[in-house]
Parts: C-alpha cells; structure tokens; sequence
C-alpha cells in the first residue's frame, strides 16, 4: 500500500493494506492495527485503541476514492460527518500478533456538480476474524485545488500553502496530564485547563508526529477527535468518583459534525455542552462537546462510553 492512496507521509501510520471491489458500489478494505502505538495504545485493559478504527474509516475511503472510485491524487478531501460505533469491544482485544481487521463498506456519491462529483460518504462494517464487532460512517468532500482555494476564502482565510513551521500553539495554561485523559505521554496531552469547569482548551502541537504526519493549513478531524476523546475520557471517570473509582470505561461511540475550518493563529475551545449517566454508573455515559473558535462552532461531538471491566492500580505516567 502506497502512502499517497490514503493521505499519509509515514509508513508506520499507514494501517490500510489492500482493498478489492466486490460488487457495483461495494467494497472490502484490508487493514492491520498494530499491537502498540505511539498514540493509539490499547488501554489499560488491553483493548484496541477505538480511534484506531476512525483512522482506518478514515484511510479506507480515501483509499477507495483513489483506487476504485476515480478520484485522481491531488485533490483536497474535507471531513465532513463521522459517525462509528464498537459493538463487541472483547474481538478487539491485542493479543500476541497485530490485529487484522476488514472494513466491509458501500460507496454512496453525494453532490454532483458542472465538472464532476465532489461528495461521496461510505457505509462500513468492521469485521475481525468473521465476527462484526462494529460499524462506521464516513462523509468528504473532494475538489480540486482552485475550489478547495475557494472554500478556505469563504471561511475567512486566504487558503495559503501549508509551509508553516511546525509549532506549538500553547496558551502557557497548565497541560492535563496524560492519565487523566487515557494517555501515556505528556506530548500526547491535547488539553489545557482553563478557569471554567466544563471548558478546555485545545493544544494544537504541530510538531506531533501522528497528529501532524504531514503540513496541513488548518486544524485536522483528527486532532478534533483526540480532543473530544481526552476530554470524555476526563469527565467520564472522574464523574465515576466513590466507590466506583475503580471502573474503567472504554469509547463506545462518537458522532461527529464538521462545519468549519479551524485556523491555528485562533485558540480553540472545547465546551461540554452537557454530560449524563444511565441509571446506574456502570450503564453507557454519554457526552456532547463542541470546539468553538470565537464565535464559529467548528464541530460537534457526542460520545457514548460503555464501562469495560475495573482499572488496574495506577501506573506513574512517562514524563516525556
């Protein structure tokens, strides 16, 4: 598999291996999750990191898109709607080889425009070992330089070619630290703290390795998720305070909304619009976030957690 087939510069983050045509608009894409990973570990109950399911839905569609679908390289592609769901978390458990998964999905085009179509999104299933164990929806954009040039003026920035120095846009407020959001690494932390309870800021370091494989003019999809996931991961076991400290929830489901571009000279907050548990605290928490620019609402999240098991004793997190 080619880096440039799903968008990526570093061999080590490409997870997408092969993919076939199966039928008019179906698909099936190969992938291998890796047993560790800088960013997305297993948890502390030794299951697959769930985003690593969103970068895949992620590298699948582009793969498809360039492979089977026409779409030539070089065109923009733009997150637009990401909807995923792990249904059996157990199937995704590591154990003593890396995880081969299959993404069984349908190709829907979406807007049809004067010279082509420019939206599509896929249906996927994601099957490990025969067995569905989950789902996901994913929905772009894809146009071509001039448009893309387009998009960014009407959002209020002249779209200029992404040769800005790698940086860190830190406010100088203290940084989460990592085992509060589900992290090893303090370089990993994508939260501020700021002075209201239910409001981050975003940390937007684009010297990350896996955040920022590559340059890019605007703030990822995937760094918004790292955000949403940190903040729920926070919220989620620290409301699970008493004598139910020791359970460990795991990311379930995230629905998110795209609509705006977020520039990297503006800070980014995210905002818990609102938090609520089942009937009992080892029922499904869900969560809705939003990151705000300003005034501009740049997406939308709502993520559900499922509590997995209880947490083991705690471990001192790296300081690197």
């Amino acid at each position: 598999m080619t880096r440039e087939l799903v968008h990526r510069s570093s061999v080590a983050e490409v997870f997408v291996t092969d993919g076939a045509r199966v039928g008019d608009r179906e698909f099936v894409v190969a992938a291998q999750w890796p047993r560790d990973h800088a960013l997305y570990h297993p948890d502390e109950n030794g299951l697959s990191d769930p985003l690593l399911f969103a970068e895949t839905l992620r590298q699948g569609m582009v793969y498809v898109a360039h492979r089977h679908c026409g779409v030539p390289l070089g065109r923009r592609f733009i997150g637009r709607d990401l909807d995923f769901e792990i249904t059996d978390p157990a199937v995704l458990r590591v154990e003593g080889v890396p995880l081969s998964v299959f993404l069984v999905g349908e190709w829907t085009w979406d807007g049809d425009d004067a010279r082509g179509r420019s939206g599509a999104r896929m249906d996927f299933r994601l099957v490990v070992g025969g067995r569905a164990c989950g789902w996901g929806t994913i929905s772009m954009l894809m146009v071509d330089e001039r448009r893309y040039r387009l998009l960014r003026r009407l959002g209020g920035d002249a779209g200029e070619p992404a040769t800005l120095p790698a940086l860190t846009a830190a406010s100088g407020a203290p940084r989460t630290p990592p085992h509060r959001v589900g992290r090893l690494r303090w370089r990993d932390c994508v939260l501020e703290e700021t002075a209201r309870p239910d409001e981050w800021r975003l940390r937007v370091d684009r010297d990350h390795a896996v955040l920022f494989d590559h340059p890019t003019d605007h703030i990822p999809m995937m760094v918004m998720l790292e955000g949403f996931r940190q903040l729920g991961h926070l919220k989620v076991h620290e409301a699970c305070d008493g004598p139910f400290a020791d359970l460990s929830f795991a990311l379930a489901r995230t629905t998110v909304q795209c609509l705006a571009f977020g520039e990297f000279d503006r800070p980014t907050r995210l905002v818990v619009d609102e938090c609520a548990s089942g009937a009992r605290p080892q029922e499904t928490f869900q969560l809705s976030v939003s990151a705000v620019q300003g005034d501009t609402v740049l997406a939308r999240a709502r993520t559900a957690w499922a509590c997995v098991g209880t947490r083991p004793a705690a471990a001192v997190p790296a300081s690197w």
